[in-house]
């Protein structure tokens, strides 16, 4: 009597994938690790450099770093934080965050985290989630009342409490996002400085994170795993301008990587001569020189 025994099933010659398509092969915890640290060690010396090119922070400054609970903010502290304790200057840091009454919203997350942490914070509450909610129609974008909200509150807290800069978590890729909105919307050459003095002169408004990748900014995010707090009012809704620029720069870094880094480089080396503003440079006074001889 002959057995029939079952093959084996043939193994396959390519590796099983996850839902990305990438190799399902989980990595070395040590290669993590290791790429973690690398990876913590370039966002400082990016702000750092930031620091020194634009004199973000001085001997003495006492910096509102403005926490939203978003990957940006807390990206922030942290570098600047580590900053802190090898920076040659003294210099004081108090994490400020706006409780803006948005519905759903855990108000014991950011204490909690920061009181683990140890870091001096103040929360302001104001409800501007209502008064937005209430002023613009549905369907409308947020931004322009929210913003302006927003500013508002944090300006006077800095003001009331003595602060002499005001650091915000924006990062390159919103610097040159922005330059695209005043591009083909405004019709200028402007963007989102990451140095400025409020218009009434009283702040100086810093952004550290601003030779800072967005991804490299999300993928410390993940590995640090911050409690972050979604948010549904300004830069959550599709119908933004900002959010439309923002897919044709990932479509252009996806087709041409090391397109956005080149352009934010252009940012810092703007040649007036070579543009079309006579504010800047005095085209009507252009004289060909005689030959010497």
């Amino acid at each position: 009597m002959s057995v029939v025994l079952p093959l084996p099933e043939p193994v396959s010659r390519h590796p099983a994938r996850n839902a990305d398509g990438n190799p399902s092969r989980r990595a070395d915890p040590r290669t993590v690790l290791r790429e973690q640290a690398k990876l913590a060690k370039r966002l400082r010396r990016q702000v750092g450099q930031a620091i020194a090119d634009f004199g973000m922070i001085e001997a003495g400054d006492k910096v509102m770093v403005c926490l939203s609970g978003g990957k940006d903010s807390y990206t922030l502290l942290d570098m600047l934080l580590q900053l802190q304790r090898k920076a040659p200057v003294d210099f004081e840091l108090v994490a400020v965050h706006l409780d803006q009454k948005q519905p759903g919203y855990d108000a014991r997350i950011l204490p909690d985290y920061l009181r683990d942490l140890g870091v001096p914070f103040q929360i302001i509450e104001q409800d501007t989630y209502s008064v937005v909610s209430r002023v613009i129609p549905e369907g409308r974008t947020m931004c322009s009342l929210c913003s302006r909200l927003r500013r508002g509150a944090l300006y006077a807290h800095a003001a009331a409490h003595g602060f002499s800069k005001i650091a915000l978590g924006h990062h390159r890729d919103d610097i040159v996002a922005t330059f695209f909105l005043n591009l083909f919307f405004h019709a200028k050459l402007s963007s989102m400085p990451p140095k400025l003095l409020s218009d009434d002169g009283r702040h100086v408004v810093i952004r550290p994170l601003a030779y800072a990748a967005e991804a490299d900014i999300a993928a410390h995010a993940r590995a640090m795993a911050y409690p972050i707090i979604p948010c549904d009012l300004c830069g959550s809704q599709d119908n933004l301008q900002r959010k439309q620029v923002q897919k044709m720069m990932a479509a252009w870094e996806q087709e041409t990587p090391g397109r956005i880094e080149q352009i934010a480089r252009a940012l810092g080396r703007v040649e007036p001569s070579q543009l079309a503003d006579p504010a800047l440079f005095d085209f009507a006074g252009l004289i060909a020189r005689p030959e010497t001889t």
